[in-house]
């Protein structure tokens, strides 16, 4: 005979309750779209720039910040753990990798540099659950940095897409080798360029300040 103990009603309701909390924070299609997302003028150069300096692998995201002349003023690249999408977490994790690179323009009454995401993930173009984390995070980042939210950009062995836009390539993708950064037209600004990260940092649990 064997014994056993059923899971209780509370421990069911929280496990729920934790789901449901993690949906709501993504962001639909939809959602993005009403957002009103700048435009990046030339997202072939900006995602063949960040491929370049980055080198991004399977999990990994780069975020970077442009001024409005879409030159680069700063980026960051670090690995996701697995774990399940949760747009806090991913929050969380670019507002820190944002503050280590540059600084915030909180006292600015407009935004004038925009944040945009590249992740580099399995699957094809079509929108995710994990997609909607990373958008929800990256938008409340951005407003907690005093950055414009601006593309959120998918790599995979299709190529790359800017979601809610319907531009994208077949080169970068996922597999492909980087190109030289200097055939790049993804230039920095006059100030000192200040990047950090790789493939192999991986994404810490970083509290929001």
């Amino acid at each position: 005979m064997t014994f056993g103990f059923a899971p209780s009603a509370a421990s069911t309701i929280t496990a729920s309750a934790g789901t449901a909390s993690r949906l709501v924070r993504i962001l639909e299609p939809a959602e993005w779209a009403a957002a009103e997302i700048p435009l990046l003028r030339n997202p072939r150069e900006v995602v063949g720039g960040l491929h370049a300096r980055h080198r991004p692998s399977q999990s990994t995201a780069v975020i970077a910040v442009l001024d409005p002349e879409e030159r680069l003023s700063a980026s960051a690249s670090f690995t996701r753990q697995p774990s399940p999408a949760d747009g806090w977490e991913f929050r969380n994790s670019l507002l820190a990798h944002l503050r280590r690179v540059i600084p915030h323009d909180l006292r600015r009454r407009t935004p004038v540099r925009t944040a945009v995401l590249l992740y580099c993930r399995d699957g094809d173009e079509r929108w995710t659950e994990e997609d909607g984390a990373w958008m929800w995070g990256l938008r409340d980042a951005c407003t907690l940095h005093g950055l414009r939210c601006g593309a959120y950009i998918t790599l995979t062995r299709g190529g790359w897409q800017v979601l809610g836009e319907g531009r994208g390539g077949r080169h970068p993708h996922s597999a492909s080798a980087p190109g030289r950064l200097a055939d790049s037209m993804l230039e920095a600004d006059p100030a000192p360029l200040r990047s950090a990260g790789g493939a192999s940092e991986a994404l810490r649990r970083t509290a929001a300040r």
